[in-house]
């Protein structure tokens, strides 16, 4: 059986112990610059003092016992000790060309360290840990320009697929995104992920763990736990949940929350209690296992372990505490639309309409398209913040052609209205007729957006390349009635187009049915006021047979 087989088979069976926190254990080390330099880099020219990640080379020796520290207290997976081991994160100490070995050493540190304790009857599991980097895709570092961003979608990724080369090839069984506080950069590593995985042909699976920053209940981006998780949905992870900045009993309703919408396995390593002003951490582990045993017996997890401040005492009083609990039952997933910006949206049956505003359209608006051509951002983010006031719940931003950098000020825009959390709490529908301006949209948003639109007008190898895009941004879909052929104008085809577009989404791009959305043409093109009648009695029998056929 495989290391997928087997890990869902005992996720079915119990509650799976996650480790306690790598960072803690090595502060109780007490180790200097130079336990941190080691001789390879004793002339380095900056402190490396607090470097963490580069143990794995320096003292390999102490990350491997603290690995089996926590396997021998009960952990069924461990975590790599590559938190800050990517490029950006290390460029904080001149090391940034060590990604890939950093990644490489430390995997195969927990790997020798699995190996050594797993049994038959109890195997052990290696997480490659992707961390969050020290940078935030969605938020600007300069409070004088909103739009500012010090790292991009594309950087990530990048940056990301190094890391990953170097966790698959050290032996990791799981990749572990974690510590999300922004979940654009989530969807980058998700990005590459999926495109490593394509590259390489091979596939692992993926444990994906957010981090809710205070009591508002929202990660550092603005989102709530549920529209972080439809944000991330697309990413078919073996398991998602929380970690870190919170404890176990501040972090109960949002892992609740997730227990009861996600149709996946639920993990949860909360720290130790909330920090002392020493940034300490004071909660014993007799209770902290206290406020986990009723997270299993509510029925909220499927992985549990701890953040910052646990131990391996931590983690064994915790797996004796759950050992007899059942793991927590994963529900069906949902037929909805599920969207998201800031704040969750879903469309479903009991949804009488849902309100578009497309104010925000340099097409439809000739006012819009002169704030943008003048860059009168504010005025122009005006109009959406009313759109938003007044009822709209989807935005739609479209920035066609005939401007002069429509691809630019599409990531202006957009940049500009993740700063705006009155107007960034509903989804965004990222509009245009060229496909480079909604993928540099598509790269700006954190949440579960909308392509306006795709269609079959330059065949099935295009429509099938854009729409594979979209899956992996985790967008939904509009699909406009057009093929090779032109603008469907009649009910027959319309409805050929649009079966053929969905057979073509669903069997071969695998796309969720729920996130596709129909657009049958309700005018054609150069027609009189009769044919726009008739027209429109096309459009309306065409959409009563979409929705009764094409599900």
């Amino acid at each position: 059986m495989d290391v997928a087989s087997t890990l869902k088979q005992l996720l079915n069976e119990r509650i799976l112990m996650l480790d306690g926190a790598m960072g803690t254990m090595i502060q109780g080390y007490t180790l200097q610059e130079d336990d941190f330099r080691g001789d390879r880099f004793a002339h380095h020219p900056s402190n490396l003092k607090g470097n963490n990640d580069l143990l794995s080379l320096t003292q390999p020796h102490i990350i491997k016992a603290i690995h089996l520290a926590y396997l021998r207290a009960g952990a069924d997976i461990i975590e790599t000790n590559t938190f800050n081991s990517t490029q950006v994160s290390q460029a904080d100490y001149q090391l940034q060309d060590l990604s890939f070995e950093l990644n490489l050493a430390a995997a195969k540190i927990a790997k020798q360290a699995a190996a050594e304790v797993s049994t038959p009857d109890k195997p052990r599991f290696v997480a490659g840990v992707l961390g969050p980097t020290s940078r935030t895709a969605t938020l600007s570092p300069d409070v004088n320009d909103p739009a500012f961003r010090n790292i991009v979608f594309d950087d990530l990724v990048a940056d990301y697929l190094i890391s990953i080369d170097g966790l698959v090839q050290g032996g990791s069984d799981i990749l572990l995104i974690e510590t999300v506080f922004d979940t654009l950069n989530a969807k980058a590593a998700v990005f590459a992920v999926q495109q490593y995985f394509e590259d390489h042909d091979i596939e692992l699976p993926l444990m994906i763990s957010g981090t809710i920053t205070d009591a508002s209940g929202r990660t550092l981006s603005g989102q709530t736990a549920e529209a972080f998780w439809y944000s991330l949905a697309h990413a078919k992870p073996i398991s998602v949940g929380l970690n870190c900045a919170l404890g176990a009993e501040e972090l109960r309703p949002y892992v609740e929350t997730l227990s009861k919408i996600v149709p996946t396995h639920v993990s949860a390593h909360p720290n130790a209690g909330l920090p002392n002003e020493f940034g300490e951490y004071d909660q014993s582990p007799q209770e902290m296992t206290a406020i986990i045993k009723e997270f299993a017996d509510s029925g909220f997890i499927n992985i549990v372990g701890g953040c910052c401040g646990t131990t391996p005492e931590f983690i064994q009083q915790i797996a004796h505490s759950v050992a007899q609990c059942p793991p927590r039952r994963v529900p069906q997933a949902s037929n909805d639309c599920q969207l998201s910006g800031l704040e969750p949206f879903v469309i479903n049956a009991q949804s009488l309409f849902v309100n578009v505003g497309e104010r925000t359209n340099i097409t439809g608006s000739a006012k819009f398209a002169r704030l943008i051509r003048e860059q009168d951002y504010d005025t122009a983010l005006d109009i959406a913040r009313d759109q938003v006031e007044n009822g709209a719940q989807i935005i739609d931003i479209n920035m066609d052609e005939g401007m002069l950098d429509s691809k630019g000020a599409m990531v202006r825009f957009l940049n500009l209205i993740a700063a705006e959390p009155d107007i960034s709490r509903v989804p965004i529908m990222v509009d245009s007729s060229k496909w480079d301006i909604i993928e540099a949209g598509l790269k700006c948003i954190q949440g579960k957006a909308i392509v306006n639109s795709m269609s079959l007008k330059e065949g099935e190898a295009d429509f099938i390349v854009k729409a594979q895009l979209c899956k992996r941004y985790g967008a939904a879909v509009v699909v406009m009635a057009f093929d090779e052929h032109g603008q469907a104008d009649t009910f027959t085809r319309k409805t050929q187009i649009c079966e053929r577009s969905y057979r073509i989404l669903t069997e071969q791009v695998g796309f969720n049915p729920q996130d596709i959305i129909f657009d049958p043409n309700i005018f054609a093109i150069g027609t009189g006021i009769e044919e726009h009648n008739n027209y429109a009695v096309d459009f309306i029998e065409a959409t009563a047979w979409i929705k009764a056929n094409v599900a």
